[in-house]
């Protein structure tokens, strides 16, 4: 005689539970990634087992500098669209001398470290995800530990490392080409000289606030490598199973990126 299935509400409450239990999981491969993260970058020397610059320089190389392009180009539309509907919306008001105020806090607080953090989610962080997952389904993880090569300090720490360098100074490029492109259609629209643009936003801007936006973009650096180490980490089902391993990561980091960045502003504000 067949058991009898549950009802709806014991399956719900038992997906919810493996919800939770698999999130508090994650959190604690996030804490010990970090944890040995941070112990190979200082014991690392000390036990003959340094990291390997060269292989640092090649992931700054590949998240740094192969997305100057597309981030220049986004931080540049969303300087002239601030400046767009900034002057559009002040003009009601005959505030529209104003802008410049909006523009520089939006973009150096707000708009350009996140969209620096979403657009390394969604180029380097989706890599990351997708070469360790294919080396998990090929084996390569288990054969660097046979060679006796610790797999955190050979594959995490570099991309770590790179990520927390690279993720801030494309911020703070983000941050003067999206001045920039606001500026040049300021001066164009309001007929204000750049000397007297750039002037207001020095006047308007402090240290706190580019620190502010620094700041987050290191925290999204750590979150974008750690989402994407543990689901690469977490493939299963062969090449399928890659392709949902790097499209979760780039989804749960983008939603972390986001989340985070609300979170933040509220510390901040409150």
């Amino acid at each position: 005689m067949a058991e009898p299935r549950p009802n709806i509400v014991i399956r719900q409450t038992e997906a919810i539970g493996r919800s939770v239990i698999e999130s508090i999981e994650t959190v604690g491969q996030w804490a010990a990634l970090v944890g040995e993260s941070l112990f190979w970058i200082f014991a690392g020397p000390r036990l003959n087992q340094p990291i390997r610059i060269s292989i640092v320089v090649r992931q700054m190389m590949e998240i740094g500098v192969m997305a100057l392009p597309i981030v220049a180009l986004l931080s540049a539309t969303i300087g002239v669209m601030l400046a767009l509907q900034g002057i559009y919306t002040l003009k009601i008001f005959g505030a529209q001398s104003q802008v410049v105020l909006g523009i520089t806090l939006s973009i150096v607080r707000e708009f350009a470290p996140l969209i620096t953090g979403i657009l390394v989610a969604g180029r380097s962080g989706s890599a990351l995800a997708a070469r360790l997952a294919t080396m998990q389904i090929n084996q390569e993880v288990d054969a660097l530990r046979v060679m006796g090569i610790n797999p955190v300090r050979y594959l995490v720490v570099p991309s770590l490392l790179a990520m927390v360098i690279m993720v801030p100074a494309l911020t703070f490029i983000a941050d003067l080409i999206g001045l920039y492109a606001a500026g040049v259609y300021v001066t164009y629209d309001l007929g204000l000289s750049q000397a007297g643009y750039w002037a207001q936003v020095l006047s308007y801007s402090s240290n706190r606030d580019l620190w502010h936006g620094i700041g987050k973009s290191v925290i999204f650096a750590v979150l974008i490598t750690l989402i994407a180490i543990v689901n690469g980490a977490r493939v299963k089902g062969g090449a399928e199973g890659v392709g949902r391993a790097t499209t979760r990561s780039v989804v749960q980091s983008i939603s972390a990126i986001v989340i985070t960045d609300m979170l933040f502003v509220y510390a901040v504000t409150s």
